[in-house]
């Protein structure tokens, strides 16, 4: 992949955060479905997409950053979205939610077609300009999670570790989580080097989110 503006370090600037508020204030809706490769849309759009363990709050962050409650599906139950999810935001950015892995309790073959679908649209999707690897912010990596960053590594896919669920952890925890977490990322040639804390049920961070993920959307 070339050309990743969100790369430097900086914070947004006030103008940034604006368009990006402006860019997803605007409709966002539901393109295609798709449960293997050949189902998947053309490629017409600067795409980001929300990749993690399965009930990582994937779908509830979609939400959030475009201020719906119900645009992705979200339930209690892991392994519920089992497709590459496609939304048109305003004609200039594609959101993609992808399937999370990791599942226990669904079958073998199941895990494998999903694995397959979600690691060749990540590896063969040239409109693909940023992964965003959901972590459960009160736990940290999990094995599977390593796993997909070495994934993403190998293919040269520049991506971004978003914490989840920071509501849910003390201010200190959260400071060491992300110390942490920033620490085990300096061994990942493709990891965007600044981790993000969010959290769908405060809004903690999702301006700050918006405003990276506007950095790759088409100009208006």
């Amino acid at each position: 992949m070339t050309g990743n503006p969100g790369d430097e370090t900086d914070g947004p600037s006030q103008a940034e955060h604006e368009a990006a508020r402006v860019l997803f204030a605007q409709e966002c809706h539901f393109v295609a479905a798709s449960a293997t490769i050949p189902q998947l849309p053309p490629e017409t759009l600067p795409e980001v997409a929300f990749v993690g363990r399965s009930n990582v709050g994937k779908s509830s962050l979609v939400n959030a950053l475009t201020g719906r409650k119900t645009l992705a599906r979200t339930s209690n139950t892991p392994g519920r979205t089992q497709e590459v999810i496609f939304f048109d935001l305003g004609g200039r950015l594609m959101l993609v939610d992808l399937p999370g892995y990791g599942y226990a309790k669904v079958s073998k073959a199941k895990q494998a077609i999903w694995t397959d679908t979600l690691f060749a649209y990540l590896r063969g999707r040239p409109t693909l300009q940023r992964v965003s690897l959901l972590i459960d912010g009160r736990h940290g990596f999990k094995e599977l999670d390593v796993e997909a960053m070495d994934l993403l590594d190998r293919a040269a896919l520049s991506y971004q570790v978003l914490l989840t669920k920071t509501d849910k952890v003390k201010p200190p925890e959260l400071a060491e989580m992300i110390d942490k977490t920033s620490a085990a990322l300096a061994r990942h040639p493709a990891a965007h080097p600044v981790v993000m804390a969010t959290s769908s049920e405060t809004g903690a961070g999702i301006p700050e989110l918006r405003a990276e993920l506007a950095r790759f959307a088409k100009p208006s």
